[in-house]
């Protein structure tokens, strides 16, 4: 089937949707708000969706635009999902809309019983399923693109299995680094692992990344500019984990300003999801545009033999 510029952007607009539901989801860990609507699935006794707006103030403010949005996010799923369907002739890709369709009713159960049950177990797995479902609608809006049609051209040979793995290495750490990040936030304990992870996370995209850069010249498509993006999140994260450090876990954060704390911490958790879709969406240009004959065990230099 051809290129369907709707269904690309269908798929982009879920993922931003998304991207800000987790934004919003921050603000209200950051604000302590979770549990400032005691009720689930109504507000304070209403429909959800016909609750006053002159009652959304402070914490209630923050909490039930979380839900609002969590709803708007759920019906870009459906309508994606049915797009897929319609649209597109990949039986693999049909399968990945159903499961975010899947994950999107799971996550929004998950967050339901985050406040009937008052058990921040579920606010945590809430906070960490969050990420991996941004992860896999980005996945889906690159499956849909023009790019992902394109002929893979001329394969890279040289370094394509090292390429695969360390990328994969890299977005596993960085997803573990957000379900430490995850458990700290709610929970306080863990920064010995939160901050192990960052170093390993560190380390790794600063590999990654040199080795991309340093292939670019025997293929334009690994994603030169994903690596650089990701390089430039990394230093991002760091500072603002720097100072979220010192906003929560320090005596100095005392004299922060609330506002200044809420955006950091917020900013953190907001990279730090973009820092997983760039290092998935590498993962999978590189799987996508290497060697096919590297996955079946043909070495680099047995290929270069054979040429």
């Amino acid at each position: 089937m051809n290129y369907s510029p709707w269904l690309h952007r269908m798929a982009r607009l879920t993922a931003g949707a998304t991207f800000l539901l987790i934004v919003i989801g921050g603000i209200v860990t950051s604000t302590e708000s979770g549990l400032a609507v005691p009720d689930w699935p109504t507000t304070f006794g209403y429909n959800m969706f016909l609750y006053p707006l002159s009652e959304m103030v402070g914490g209630i403010l923050y909490e039930h635009s979380h839900r609002l949005m969590g709803s708007l996010v759920g019906l870009l799923t459906v309508g994606l999902f049915v797009a897929l369907l319609v649209r597109d002739s990949r039986k693999w890709l049909k399968w990945l809309g159903l499961a975010a369709l899947v994950a999107v009713i799971v996550q929004g159960v998950l967050g339901g019983l985050r406040v009937t049950q008052i058990n921040r177990n579920f606010a945590i797995v809430h906070a960490c399923l969050a990420q991996a479902f941004f992860a896999l609608l980005c996945g889906i809006a690159w499956f849909t693109s023009r790019d992902w049609r394109q002929d893979t051209g001329e394969p890279l040979i040289e370094a394509a299995q090292k390429l695969r793995r360390l990328s994969l290495i890299t977005t596993c750490l960085i997803y573990m680094q957000l379900i430490f990040g995850a458990i700290l936030r709610h929970t306080g304990s863990r920064l010995d692992a939160h901050l192990l992870f960052a170093f390993l996370v560190a380390l790794h995209i600063f590999l990654l990344a040199r080795r991309v850069l340093s292939v670019e010249s025997e293929t334009h498509r690994i994603g030169q500019s994903l690596s650089v993006l990701l390089l430039g999140l990394l230093v991002i994260q760091l500072m603002l984990g720097t100072g979220a450090f010192f906003a929560k876990l320090t005596a100095f954060g005392e004299t922060f300003a609330t506002a200044l704390t809420v955006t950091i911490t917020t900013a953190h958790v907001a990279v730090g999801a973009l820092m997983l879709v760039s290092s998935f969406v590498l993962t999978l240009k590189i799987y996508r545009f290497t060697d096919a004959s590297v996955v079946v065990g043909t070495s680099a230099s047995d290929t270069l033999v054979t040429e």
